[in-house]
């Protein structure tokens, strides 16, 4: 029995590194913040990438590169990390920018720029967040074309309405000032 005990023993030794590994592994701390974004996929344009023309598909996109032309994800988020230079109008679900972006930025959910970022050019999007350092010169729409749209046509109603109820100067000059 005591040949056993040793073949025991010269087990438990490989059986002790294993827990080691496992350690490291549940305490990375990046894992459990992007686990949320895992169930979607992420994709990545490098420091040294390039590209001219349009970037669009299915998946999140995280721009540490050069983009000049179109970003069209309109059902995903992008991120312009700090490396990051576009010279592209952008379409997506949620923005993020850290980088530089000279272009159209329309964000169907929210737009942020970082206390990094640097945007010249027009934001439309429901929620827009600058943070303290942001730099950004251009025009903000937080209101959607399509409703601007509908609204327009009930507004063009009302204005002949007045006036074939009241022909009156002064009713014009009230809507007027």
């Amino acid at each position: 029995m005591a040949i056993f005990d040793r073949h025991k023993n010269k087990e438990t030794p490989p059986k002790a590194p294993e827990p080691v590994l496992e350690e490291p592994v549940a305490t990375a701390p990046p894992s459990p913040t992007l686990s949320p974004k895992t169930a979607r996929s992420i994709a990545m344009i490098g420091p040294s990438i390039k590209i001219k023309g349009e970037v669009s598909g299915d998946e999140d996109l995280l721009i540490q590169g050069q983009i000049e032309g179109t970003v069209n994800l309109k059902n995903n988020e992008v991120i312009v990390g700090e490396s990051g230079q576009l010279s592209a109008d952008i379409l997506a679900k949620t923005i993020k920018i850290d980088g530089k972006v000279i272009g159209d930025i329309t964000g169907t959910e929210n737009v942020v720029i970082s206390k990094l970022g640097n945007v010249r050019g027009n934001i439309i999007a429901p929620r827009v967040l600058l943070e303290d350092g942001a730099k950004f010169k251009g025009s903000i729409d937080m209101d959607p074309g399509d409703v601007a749209g509908k609204s327009a046509p009930q507004g063009a109603k009302e204005p002949t309405a007045f006036p074939s109820q009241d022909n009156k100067a002064p009713r014009l000059d009230l809507k007027s000032g």
